[in-house]
């Protein structure tokens, strides 16, 4: 698919008005006016296109959406452990940092919404903790009322787990250079070792038995939903 860029809105530039002559001159008056008046239609132009009815798609917002596309472990049981990001689809003023958290350029009121491909290979149902961290990787930097209990059932059979998603989002305020991470626990970790308990699920796309895409272990984005106030 190709997307298409609107055309941006242009700000107004201020005309550099002619200094006045001390004297009266019809000369000076039509260009101080013509001036004028082209800086008046650059005014009008563009407010008639923002309040236009599709005058919302000519704006831009601070946002980013990321995902991971390989399999995901907690570092042990009872743990906590950064959710991972690899994959930058869109952004905006946010930067994805080595550290898998997230950068906000602009101060404001942001939206996270997540997506977690849990999956359970232990016969037995187990949970898995979701929150968000600001500027920290302790405790300390937990955000209240951010958590999220999400419970995977036991394996459909052996060979088989039980596939849950893990989904929410939550609202929160970021100051300029504030750093934002989704971090994660269970009750019981699997490991790549063979142990078994959650983890996030990935897979490439399938042709079969039908033709789907690609399944990321992790999907989500932060969206600007207000100024701070």
């Amino acid at each position: 698919m190709t997307l298409t860029r609107a055309a941006p809105l242009r700000p107004p530039k201020a005309p550099n008005l002619l200094v006045a002559p001390v004297d009266y001159r019809q000369q000076y008056v039509d260009q101080l006016n013509n001036a004028l008046r082209l800086y008046f239609n650059q005014i009008d132009n563009g407010m008639a296109s923002l309040l236009s009815p599709s005058g919302g798609g000519l704006l831009q917002f601070p946002f980013i959406e990321a995902s991971y596309t390989n399999f995901q472990y907690a570092t042990a049981t009872n743990t906590a452990t950064i959710v991972l990001w690899d994959t930058t689809t869109f952004g905006n003023y946010f930067t994805l940092n080595p550290s898998y958290t997230a950068t906000a350029e602009v101060a404001g009121i942001y939206k996270i919404t997540y997506s977690l491909q849990f999956a359970n290979n232990d016969n037995a149902a187990h949970d898995a903790i979701v929150w968000l961290r600001i500027n920290g990787s302790t405790s300390a930097a937990d955000l209240a009322n951010s958590t999220t209990i999400f419970t995977v059932g036991a394996r459909k059979s052996v060979g088989v787990p039980t596939y849950v998603v893990g989904y929410s989002e939550v609202v929160f305020a970021l100051n300029a250079g504030d750093e934002v991470g989704l971090w994660w626990g269970t009750t019981q970790a699997a490991s790549s070792g063979g142990a078994t308990g959650i983890y996030m699920y990935s897979q490439a796309a399938q042709t079969t038995p039908m033709a789907y895409p690609a399944t990321p272990s992790a999907l989500g984005s932060i969206t600007f939903v207000s100024a701070l106030y």
